[in-house]
């Protein structure tokens, strides 16, 4: 099992933990039915986001794969809105406070980004161009790295010289 997966099962546990913690609290602070109710409303409300965001998602991708475009804006931004849907639907009210918080645009705009940066480094650069469109580079020159010499041939002509470092910019439609 990976390094990651070893430690769902115990951030499952705590998120349980947290989530009965803060309906006590509420439940205190407000009274345990209307804690219920809050809970039965904000699942209700993140079922409704689910369906929604479900056909937006598919709406997108639909859309974008018949104008030959890539697809992975509209894919990622159906990843977070079907993310805060479920979180919404989850019985609880810290993972309801965070699923309403994905629907707010700047923070939905600054989650699909954290998705698309981690769905890049997972996958290999041709497939991540073919998900997410061409890349713009912007180059800046590095010190000169040096080479090991051969034992009895010349370094290759692309060897040579100053090695370029890069930064991979998202590209703004137009």
């Amino acid at each position: 099992m990976g390094r990651g997966l070893r430690l769902v099962p115990l951030a499952l546990l705590l998120a349980v933990v947290v989530e009965i913690v803060v309906f006590v609290l509420v439940g205190n602070a407000i009274g345990f039915g209307w804690a219920i109710l809050l809970v039965l409303a904000a699942s209700v409300l993140g079922l409704a986001l689910l369906r929604r965001e479900g056909m937006r998602a598919w709406r997108g991708f639909r859309s974008a794969a018949q104008a030959g475009s890539p697809p992975g804006r509209q894919v990622v931004d159906g990843l977070v809105g079907l993310g805060a849907g479920l979180l919404l639907a989850v019985p609880g009210l810290v993972s309801a406070a965070v699923g309403l918080l994905l629907v707010v645009p700047p923070l939905r705009r600054l989650a699909r980004k954290g998705v698309q940066v981690a769905a890049e480094r997972r996958v290999s650069a041709m497939v991540a161009g073919d998900l997410f469109g061409p890349r713009r580079v912007r180059v800046r020159r590095g010190a000169p790295q040096p080479t090991p010499p051969a034992a009895d041939q010349p370094p290759p002509p692309a060897a040579t010289g100053a090695a370029i470092e890069g930064e991979i910019v998202e590209q703004r439609p137009h």
